[in-house]
């Protein structure tokens, strides 16, 4: 006895057994159930979503003994021999193989001759994009003026590809790509219909491997049958699929975390070993960086098996340097298929994660990076995107990438003073709002916010803002919170931070900032204009010069 593959054996056969596409479901069902019918669909989404299974179980409906049906029964002639391949009015074509106007002109020669056995005659092509721009054309005048027994029914997995000619005159269905928990759901369906023990870690691995396909999903589990001798367990699965176990990203994201080089390259090693496809590694230490980064912005909505070992990450790891390390992942990820040798370039992105780091303009990072300075210290600057109370080991020689925030205020802060608390001194914390910011080491999206206000006024634990009203966008809920906090570390009390839209009565730090530049560049030019030895060159060679390509000097830090 022939054995039938599971995405055959379980493809479904009416449209309540599909799975994920309920949208499509209903808008054909209710369509159906009232009689208004179209002559062409079209049916758009990825590989293995239910494309050409809606269309065949459409055609059923269409073609039911029982008539034009919601649901067909599935248990007639004409729904046997559909589900069969043998029915005479269901013309499938693949016009990927059929793509030459002479092939559309022959298919399209019988399409004014009534249906032989059904209701309508039903032409059913898929990949119709593949198509050339003359078959288009062939069959663009029957989708004009169809026979009234005619009906279309086109799949593709690109529909920007159609011209809008024939878009137009299609009623278009975009089929989702599947969930892995919908496909997991699925599997174990089919699992225990079919008296298959499975675990359900390795129906889960399978449903992630799957990528929004149930074919592929289907695929994936026959394998995995095969693979485990009648069983589905995690580890053979894990091994079939070539992943990885997930302790493995982990132990990378604690030697990041600690900045233990030896730790990092000795799992490098470790994996090295099992001989894995390093870009998947990649993507599942992005997954995890993204999930740090959903539980630090946004606590609790984690409620899987992964929450509780990432948890202590978003603990240990600042949200900058989260965001940092996915970036480098993914630069990573995109240079991996270049490289000759996929362990070196895998070893070079984990590396640069620990080469650059966000640097911390606070005044204890001022401070650490003043020791780090001073003859006695060690050798080893250290830049950390860190508060002080999360330090840690550093790696020999770290450079630092600043972030634009902390470069962008650089300027107009100049030497850090001891901090000063301002609220209960007003007409001294109106005059030092930019020193106040400078001492409290207020930095990114915070000091975006705060250098496009003015300090009004500060009345007891209050501090009166005033930002205008193009700059609002700076002003999220998000920030304002982050901004009062950290004000209020640096006071060492609570405070309420109030912003209040109007027209700021003073200049703003970034109004100040930006003239200072200003006038330091018109300086800067005079100067070159005025110096003997520009004028002498100009005067030998008959130069020009190009007062735009001036720039002052950045002042020293």
């Amino acid at each position: 006895m022939s054995y039938t593959v599971l995405a055959v054996k379980w493809r479904p056969r009416r449209f309540e057994q599909l799975v994920g596409q309920q949208h499509v479901v209903q808008a054909l069902v209710n369509s159906l159930a009232a009689g208004r019918l179209h002559h062409a669909y079209l049916f758009a989404g990825t590989r293995g979503v239910g494309k050409t299974t809606v269309a065949r179980i459409l055609a059923k409906a269409l073609n039911c003994e029982q008539g034009i049906v919601a649901e067909p029964c599935g248990e007639c002639a004409s729904c046997i021999a559909i589900d069969e391949g043998r029915f005479v009015d269901l013309i499938e074509v693949d016009a990927a193989s059929r793509t030459r106007v002479d092939d559309t002109r022959e298919l399209l020669d019988n399409v004014q001759y009534m249906p032989s056995r059904g209701r309508f005659k039903v032409y059913l092509i898929d990949e119709v994009h593949m198509l050339s721009g003359h078959s288009f054309n062939a069959l663009l005048k029957t989708l004009e003026e169809p026979p009234p027994h005619v009906k279309f029914l086109f799949a593709t997995t690109d529909p920007q590809k159609l011209p809008v000619t024939v878009l137009s005159r299609c009623l278009q269905f975009n089929l989702k790509r599947l969930t892995p928990a919908q496909i997991e759901q699925q599997l174990q369906r089919i699992c225990a219909a079919e008296g298959v023990e499975a675990e359900a870690e390795a129906l889960h691995a399978i449903a992630r491997a799957a990528d929004g396909s149930m074919r592929d999903g289907l695929s994936l589990l026959d394998q995995g049958i095969a693979f485990g001798g009648g069983t589905i367990k995690e580890a053979e699965v894990k091994s079939m699929l070539g992943t990885i176990d997930r302790s493995h990203v982990l132990r990378i994201i604690a030697a990041l975390a600690s900045q233990d080089g030896p730790a990092l390259l000795a799992e490098v090693d470790a994996l090295d070993e099992l001989a894995p496809d390093y870009g998947a590694v990649l993507d599942e230490l992005m997954s995890a960086l993204q999930r740090i980064a959903v539980e630090q912005l946004v606590k609790g909505r984690l409620d899987d098996d992964d929450a509780e070992a990432l948890a202590p990450f978003a603990g240990s790891l600042t949200p900058e340097s989260v965001q940092l390390y996915y970036q480098i992942a993914l630069h990573g990820r995109r240079d991996i298929v270049v490289c000759r040798d996929e362990r070196m370039s895998f070893e070079m992105t984990l590396l640069r994660m620990l080469a650059f780091e966000l640097e911390d303009d606070s005044s204890a990072g001022r401070e650490r990076r003043a020791a780090s300075a001073r003859p006695a210290a060690s050798a080893s600057p250290t830049a950390s995107a860190r508060p002080a109370s999360s330090a840690r080991p550093t790696s020999p020689v770290r450079p630092v990438a600043r972030s634009a925030d902390a470069a962008a205020a650089a300027p107009s802060q100049g030497p850090a003073p001891s901090a000063r608390p301002a609220a209960n001194r007003d007409d001294a914390a109106v005059e030092d709002w930019s020193q106040l910011l400078a001492d409290a080491g207020i930095g990114g999206a915070m000091r975006s916010l705060a250098d496009n206000c003015v300090l009004e006024s500060a009345t007891g634990n209050r501090l009166n803002l005033v930002i205008a009203k193009d700059k609002t966008n700076f002003n999220t809920d998000n920030v304002r919170g982050r901004l009062q906090k950290a004000l209020a570390e640096h006071l060492g009390r609570e405070i309420k931070l109030t912003i209040a839209v109007g027209e700021p009565p003073r200049p703003t730090p970034a109004e100040k900032r930006e003239s200072s530049e200003t006038e330091r560049t018109r300086a800067a030019r005079e100067a070159i204009e005025r110096d003997p030895t520009v004028r002498a060159v100009q005067a030998a060679f008959d130069a020009v010069l190009e007062p735009d390509s001036i720039q002052p000097a950045q002042p020293r830090r």
